[in-house]
């Protein structure tokens, strides 16, 4: 596959972990699950980030590495998310998403338009 199928690919899943996370806005939902959401997409938006570059993303949950092999500075409360990937699916809680739902989503639906667009650009350019 192209860089561009592979990040498409990554982005398709990143479209279901964000309908999930829109579907459990309501506040009684679990934190951990949400966040656990959460950091899977961002995950999944970094690496897609990085196959469109035709780079091959380190085999890696860690948020700040991914970010760093994608020339990417995190904003901490991204990188807070980071404890979602195992601890709080391992260990009893509570674990406190590190900003209010809607926000985070918005963020990330915001990373998933933003590389759509690169992967269309890009089409362009081949063609």
């Amino acid at each position: 596959m192209s860089p561009a199928e592979d990040a498409k690919l990554l982005l398709r899943i990143v479209r279901r972990h964000l309908l999930a996370m829109q579907l459990n806005l309501d506040p009684s939902y679990p934190e951990e699950e949400w966040g656990f959401q959460a950091q899977q997409a961002l995950e999944k938006l970094l690496k897609a980030k990085l196959v469109l570059s035709n780079l091959a993303p380190k085999r890696s949950h860690e948020l700040a590495l991914l970010a760093e092999q994608a020339g990417e500075e995190l904003p901490n409360v991204l990188l807070k998310l980071q404890v979602f990937a195992v601890e709080a699916r391992y260990e009893e809680g509570p674990f406190a998403l590190p900003a209010d739902r809607e926000s985070l989503l918005a963020d990330f639906v915001a990373r998933l338009d933003a590389l759509e667009t690169a992967i269309h650009d890009q089409g362009e350019a081949i063609q």
